[in-house]
């Protein structure tokens, strides 16, 4: 049984792979939502520039996590198509 897969199979296999390391990644990088109660009742005496850069990244955070999570599944519902 010899089965062979094609450029473009082998292609999405590969960014299937990279998109989930990524998509795992962003999550473990996002804080907690209770992260941001701990942190005002344990010393919340950050300047607002910091409060600002940390709403940006986390902003940017989970954005990433929903484009990537629409590249999976479009990327997953390609391959099951191909298969």
């Amino acid at each position: 049984m010899d089965v062979e897969v094609s450029g473009l199979e082998t292609l999405l296999y590969v960014l299937l792979i990279i998109v989930s390391l990524s998509l795992i990644a962003v999550v473990l990088l996002q804080s907690g939502r209770s992260a941001g109660l701990s942190g005002a009742i344990s010393g919340g005496a950050e300047q607002m520039i910091g409060k600002q850069k940390a709403r940006g990244v986390e902003a940017f955070l989970s954005r990433a996590t929903v484009v990537l999570a629409v590249l999976f599944f479009v990327l997953t519902l390609l391959l099951g198509y191909f298969l």
